[in-house]
């Protein structure tokens, strides 16, 4: 889809130095700008490849005076940086913007759908789910009985959404990811054996919640496991049964989290941490990467280590581990000249 720099500088409310008429259709960086691209100049070290750039259009700041001549139209912004997100988001509604059911797709007896549904083949949705207005659903997801998906949200490919699941308004949830698969319980019996215990709760996943590939969110035993509002968690991370994560916090790659631990707004977690079950981490908390938390944490703390610890704490403590070799030296020889003694 080609798009006029005209019509780029009415989105933006910008101001154009140069052919307003001048077409794009990709995007790049400044750097690697060919004819027909789109790109943008915020970094003051970058200055140079403006004069010498191949892209048709770059969006500038509005202060920024050139040095030298520019063969590319300028569409002059307020804030540059800003503005090419929200070109970025734009291309990706227009990549986004599918509608219809492809076959071979199965919708169960039930089901029920709002406007400008896209289903991708081989597709299969379960009985009785609710799906809202403007829902995408890439080719090869599943989604089972009972489920409800709120508008303007995104399944991509292979998505697996079990029974009972509730997903909010305006969610991605990315390929491979697996919400509602059952939760890790089994009961010791007296000859050394388990028996599965039942999970009969579900899952659910509040507005503006994003999940990237290859996650796992499980249902609860009985109630509810629960991603709040705004929530955005990267690949391959793993939720147990019951836990629940307030509004907007953030959560890095490989971090696992166990049964019934509840995690506070607006908390940012490193990747790889470990967070045992059954413990409440607090609001506007920061736990850094590869921690491993035991207890519970108060509201805006910092915490780092396995046992985790106050960062304070930590740095603290590593200055005396990094010294570790030459302290039990010195013990050595302290030992060895009290026995000359």
């Amino acid at each position: 889809m080609k798009i006029t720099a005209e019509q780029i500088a009415e989105v933006l409310n910008g101001n154009i130095v140069g052919d307003s008429t001048v077409e794009v259709f990709k995007l790049a960086k400044i750097e690697e700008g060919e004819e027909g691209s789109i790109t943008f100049l915020s970094n003051s070290k970058y200055n140079h490849f403006l004069y010498t750039t191949k892209a048709s259009i770059v969006i500038v700041n509005k202060d920024f005076q050139p040095l030298h001549d520019v063969k590319a139209t300028m569409i002059q912004v307020d804030d540059s940086y800003k503005a090419f997100t929200k070109i970025l988001e734009y291309a990706n509604q227009i990549k986004l913007m599918k509608s219809g059911i492809e076959q071979p797709s199965v919708l169960s007896e039930g089901v029920e759908y709002g406007t400008d549904l896209y289903l991708g083949s081989f597709c299969y949705i379960g009985k009785n789910t609710k799906i809202g207005n403007n829902v995408k659903i890439y080719p090869n997801s599943f989604v089972g009985d009972n489920v409800t998906i709120g508008d303007n949200t995104i399944l991509f490919a292979g998505a697996r959404i079990y029974s009972e699941t509730v997903i909010g308004k305006n969610c991605v949830i990315h390929s491979g990811t697996i919400v509602g698969s059952d939760g890790f319980g089994f009961a010791p019996n007296t000859d050394g054996t388990y028996s599965k215990i039942p999970q009969i709760g579900n899952v659910i996943i509040e507005d503006d919640v994003e999940i990237g590939s290859c996650t796992t969110i499980d249902r609860a035993t009985l109630g509810s496991t629960i991603i709040r509002k705004g929530v955005k968690l990267d690949n391959q991370i793993q939720i147990a049964h019951n836990v629940e994560v307030g509004e907007n916090t953030v959560i890095a790659s490989q971090t696992g989290i166990a049964g019934s631990a509840k995690i506070g707004k607006n908390c940012v977690i490193g990747g790889q941490v470990g967070i045992v079950g059954h413990i409440v981490i607090g609001d506007n908390v920061r736990i850094q990467a590869q921690s491993g938390v035991g207890k519970s944490v108060k509201d805006g703390e910092i915490i780092q280590g396995s046992p985790a610890m106050t960062y304070n704490d930590f740095s603290k403590s590593y200055v005396y581990f990094k010294k570790l070799p030459n302290i039990v030296k010195e013990i050595d020889q302290l030992k060895k000249s009290n026995n000359e003694i």
